[in-house]
């Protein structure tokens, strides 16, 4: 069964949802068990890059571009899963986030990143 691409948030978590439901996984799916599940998929993804340089994980093979892609794909549907069960919707959170570190991180001066930008703060 070919899955079509998704438009938006909602859609996936619509479908993870019903993923879910058919299998009875609900009662597994809990908050503490999906943040748990994010953080080792996340671990998977930073596996593909433990030992490379810098510039080595900037060159990936097709191949490792499709395996970093999947393990990117797990982290989104166990953070849109629980959102989901949270009831958080990321796309407003992440705006929100987004204004915030506008505050805190104001656009640098010409020649500020050398110096380690306003008040040597890096990101």
């Amino acid at each position: 069964m070919t899955t079509p691409p998704y438009s938006d948030l909602q859609a996936l978590a619509e479908d993870l949802r019903r993923f879910a439901d058919q299998r009875e996984w609900q009662p597994f799916h809990s908050p503490k068990n999906l943040a748990s599940a994010l953080i080792v998929e996340a671990a998977e993804l930073l596996e593909h890059f433990q030992w490379l340089r810098q510039e080595e994980s900037c060159r990936l093979s097709a191949d490792q571009q499709q395996e970093v892609a999947h393990e990117m794909a797990d982290v989104l549907i166990y953070l849109t899963r629980l959102a989901d069960r949270l009831g958080i919707d990321l796309l407003q959170a992440a705006a929100e986030k987004m204004a915030i570190n506008q505050e805190r991180f104001p656009p640098l001066k010409q020649g500020e990143q050398e110096k380690g930008g306003q008040d040597g703060a890096k990101p």
